[in-house]
C-alpha cells in the first residue's frame, strides 16, 4: 500500500468531514456578503464586525467557537502622527501605536490629542505625563459593560450563543496602514501568496487586540498586533490540497489535546496555522491529494523542531516567539518527548488518532477501494444545496429597528450591481427578505403603540402587508407564514387561514426538498434545471427565525422574554410546528373542530415527527408549543406532560424560565 494511495483515501474522507472545496466556498460566499452588507450600512461613526477565526476561514469542525472581532470605524490608529492627515481630527478619535518599549508583535496605544469618549477615557492611564489606553482596563470595560454576564477569555470577551455554542467577542482597534514591523514579510512574500493578495493584505492594514505580553515592560497596558483578516486572506488564497492539511493539522492538535488540562495543552490551532504558512510559503512540496500525508508530514517535522528550540515564530513578525512563556523547561521536554515519539512511529502513528485513523484503515482494509479525488464529484448536487440551505439559515442580520432595516435594504440594493457568486445572490436574496419581514412588524408594533390618525395606521397595514407577501416571493416557501403572524396579530383570522392553506399546499410540495437523498430521481423531476434562486424559493428550512424584540405571536411572549433574559436575540421554531400552531390559534376563533384537528396534527408531528421535520435542537420549543395549545384548549394534564417533555430537551432557544413558570401556574392555578 503506497503513501500516495492512502493521502487520496485521507483526502476523500476529508472531503466529506471538513467540506469539499464547493462547500467551503459557499460558507465563505456567504459570510462574506454578510460583512459587505454590514460594512456598508456601517461606514460612518458605527461599530464593524467581522467573523474570524476557523468559523470565518471555512470550516464547520463541532469543537469550534465563534470567533467575532468588532471596532469603531472612528478610532483609526496611527503608526506615525504624519497619517492623521487621512483622517478627519475633528470627527476621529486618533490613536498613536508607541513600539519601542514592547516586545515584537506588542505595542503602547497612546491618545496623542487627548480627546475620546468617556468610556475611552475612564480606560485610560498616565505614563511619563501622556495618556495611553491600558489593555487590561479596557478588556474589564467591554467585558463587565458591552457583554455583561461573560468571561474573559484572553483579550475576548466569552460567552454562550446559541446552543452550547461558544461566542468570544474581542472588541479591538483597527490600523488602515501595514505595521512597519511586519515589512520583512512582504520582502519574503516571493511565491506565495500571489502579488495581488499581498497588496490587499497590506491595504486592509492590521489589528490590535487588549491583551499584553506577559514578559513586557507593560503587560497590563500593551496591545497585541493582530492579523486576523490577512490570515482569513492567506487562508482563502490555499488550494483545496493546503486548506485539508490544515484541517488534518487542527484534527490532530484536537486529538494531541484530548484528556489534557489546560495548563497541559501547549500546542493550540494557532500554532498549526502558523506551521502550514511557513510550509506553504517554503514551496517544499506539490500540494495534491497524492502528496497530502508528505505535506502533513513535513509540517509535522516544523512543529517539532520548533518545539525542540522552543522558539514558533509568528508567521507576520518572526521575532515574536509564540512559545514564549509556554513551551519552555519541563513542559518543553515533555512535549517534545510526546511529539518524537509520535515521529519515531512514522506517519502511522495517525492510526492512533481518533479523528483521522479511519481514514487510514478505511483504504488499508480495502485495498482494492476505487478513490476519487476530484471533489467536484464527490458529492450531489443536493448535498451542495444543503449545504447553502444550512448556511443561509443560519447566517442572520439583527436589526435594531426600521432605519437600521431601511439602511440594510438599501445597502443591499447598491450590491446588486456588484460581481456576485450565485451563492451570494441567493443570501442577498433571503437578506432582503428578512429586512422586508422585520420592517413589517416594526411598523405596525410602532403604529400601534402610537396614538395617530387611522388614515396613517391604514397606511402603515397596507405597507406592512405588501412588504411582507413581498419578501415570501423572495424567500423560502416557509417565509408565508409571517404574512399569516401577522394577519393573526391584526384578528384577521380568516385571511391568516387562507395564507395558511396556501401554505401547507406548498409546503407539502417543498417536502421533496427533505428527501431529495432518497428520492433523487422525483428531486430532479420536480426541481431540476432550475436556477439556485429559485430551488431555494421551494425549499422548507430546518427552523424559522424570529426576533425577541418583536412580538410576533402574542402565545410565545413569554417564551422570547426568557430567551432574552439568557442573552438569545433570536428564537427558532421548526417550520411544520409553526404552520400547525397558527392554524390552531386562529381556528379557535372561526371552527373549535377545525381547531382540534390542528391540535391533532400538532400532536402528532410533536410525538413521531423528530428527526427531519424536527431537529433535535428544537425538540424543547416544538413540545412547549404543543403544550401552548393543549392548556389554550383546556387540557391542563396533557399540557403539563408537554411542558415537562420541553425540560427534559437540549436547552437551545434558552426558554427554560418560561416552562417553569407555565408549570407552576399550572401546577397552583390562581383562584
Amino acid at each position: 500500500m503506497t503513501l500516495q494511495r492512502i493521502s487520496e483515501s485521507v483526502f476523500v474522507g476529508l472531503c466529506y468531514k471538513v467540506g469539499t472545496s464547493q462547500q467551503v466556498a459557499i460558507r465563505r460566499d456567504i459570510i462574506d456578503i454578510k460583512e459587505l452588507l454590514e460594512y456598508n450600512v456601517a461606514r460612518t461613526g458605527k461599530e464593524v464586525l467581522m467573523l474570524s477565526g476557523s468559523r470565518r476561514e471555512g470550516f464547520r469542525l463541532k469543537t469550534s467557537d465563534i470567533d467575532v472581532m468588532y471596532w469603531s470605524n472612528d478610532h483609526p490608529v496611527l503608526w506615525d502622527f504624519s497619517q492623521a492627515q487621512f483622517y478627519n481630527t475633528r470627527r476621529d478619535t486618533l490613536i498613536l501605536c508607541e513600539s519601542t518599549e514592547s516586545p515584537p508583535g506588542f505595542t503602547l496605544l497612546s491618545l496623542p490629542l487627548e480627546r475620546a469618549t468617556c468610556g475611552l477615557l475612564a480606560a485610560c492611564i498616565r505614563i511619563n505625563g501622556a495618556l495611553y489606553i491600558s489593555s487590561a482596563k479596557f478588556r474589564d470595560f467591554t467585558c463587565s459593560v458591552a457583554f455583561p454576564d461573560s468571561t474573559v477569555h484572553g483579550p475576548c470577551s466569552s460567552r454562550g450563543g446559541v446552543g452550547s455554542m461558544e461566542y468570544d467577542y474581542a472588541h479591538c482597534f483597527v490600523s488602515d496602514f501595514w505595521p512597519p514591523l511586519a515589512s520583512s514579510w512582504i520582502d519574503r512574500c516571493h511565491s506565495w501568496p500571489l502579488p495581488c493578495i499581498v497588496d490587499d493584505i497590506i491595504r486592509s492594514g492590521c489589528h490590535f487586540v487588549a491583551i499584553g505580553h506577559k514578559q513586557g515592560n507593560h503587560t497590563n497596558n500593551e496591545w497585541r498586533i493582530s492579523f486576523s483578516q490577512a490570515e482569513q486572506k492567506l487562508v482563502y488564497s490555499m488550494n483545496h490540497t493546503q486548506f485539508l492539511t490544515y484541517g488534518l493539522l487542527k484534527l490532530f492538535v484536537k486529538d494531541f489535546n484530548n484528556g489534557l488540562s489546560e495548563e497541559e495543552k501547549l500546542l493550540c490551532s494557532y500554532h498549526m496555522k502558523t506551521t502550514i504558512f511557513w510550509v506553504i510559503q517554503q514551496k517544499t512540496i506539490d500540494w495534491c491529494p497524492q502528496n497530502l500525508l508528505d505535506a502533513f508530514w513535513i509540517c509535522f517535522k516544523l512543529l517539532l523542531k520548533w518545539v525542540y528550540e522552543g522558539v514558533c515564530p509568528n508567521f507576520f513578525i518572526p521575532e515574536n516567539n509564540m512559545f514564549l512563556n509556554k513551551v519552555h523547561g519541563n513542559a518543553q521536554s515533555s512535549l517534545f518527548t510526546s511529539l518524537y515519539g509520535m515521529y519515531e512511529k512514522g506517519i502511522s502513528f495517525l492510526l492512533q488518532c481518533p479523528s483521522i485513523s479511519f481514514y487510514v484503515m478505511d483504504v488499508i482494509c480495502n485495498p482494492r477501494l476505487s478513490l476519487c479525488t476530484n471533489d467536484q464529484s464527490l458529492i450531489s448536487h443536493a448535498m451542495i444545496e444543503d449545504c447553502l440551505l444550512l448556511e443561509t439559515s443560519c447566517t442572520i442580520l439583527y436589526s435594531e429597528n426600521i432605519l437600521n432595516c431601511m439602511e440594510y435594504l438599501h445597502a443591499a440594493e447598491q450590491l446588486i450591481n456588484f460581481c456576485l457568486t450565485q451563492y451570494q445572490i441567493t443570501m442577498l436574496q433571503k437578506f432582503t427578505a428578512t429586512f422586508l419581514q422585520t420592517s413589517a412588524l416594526t411598523l405596525h408594533e410602532t403604529c400601534t403603540n402610537t396614538s395617530g390618525v387611522n388614515k396613517h395606521m391604514y397606511i402603515a397595514d397596507k405597507m406592512s402587508c405588501f412588504m411582507l407577501k413581498l419578501a415570501a416571493k423572495f424567500g423560502f416557501v416557509s417565509d408565508l407564514l409571517f404574512v399569516a403572524m401577522y394577519h393573526y396579530k391584526t384578528l384577521r383570522y380568516s385571511a391568516a387561514l387562507s395564507v395558511i392553506e396556501t401554505t401547507k399546499v406548498k409546503l407539502e410540495h417543498a417536502r421533496i426538498m427533505y428527501g431529495r437523498h432518497e428520492d433523487p430521481e422525483r428531486y430532479n423531476r420536480v426541481v431540476g434545471g432550475q436556477s439556485l434562486s429559485r430551488k431555494i424559493r421551494q425549499v422548507v428550512p430546518p427552523f424559522i427565525i424570529l426576533q425577541n424584540n418583536i412580538c410576533f405571536i402574542n402565545e410565545l411572549t413569554l417564551e422570547q422574554q426568557s430567551a432574552s433574559q439568557n442573552k438569545q436575540s433570536m428564537l427558532y421554531i421548526p417550520p411544520f410546528i409553526l404552520l400547525y400552531m397558527l392554524e390552531f390559534l386562529c381556528c379557535r376563533h372561526v371552527d373549535l373542530t377545525k381547531a382540534q384537528r390542528a391540535l391533532y396534527d400538532l400532536q402528532d408531528l410533536v410525538h413521531n415527527g423528530p428527526g427531519v421535520l424536527i431537529p433535535v435542537p428544537l425538540r424543547g420549543i416544538s413540545w412547549e408549543i404543543l403544550g401552548i395549545c393543549q392548556e389554550l384548549a383546556g387540557d391542563y394534564q396533557a399540557a403539563l406532560y408537554s411542558y415537562h417533555q420541553s425540560l427534559r430537551q437540549p436547552p437551545f432557544n434558552s426558554i427554560q424560565t418560561a416552562t417553569r413558570h407555565r408549570i407552576r401556574s399550572l401546577s397552583f392555578p390562581v383562584t
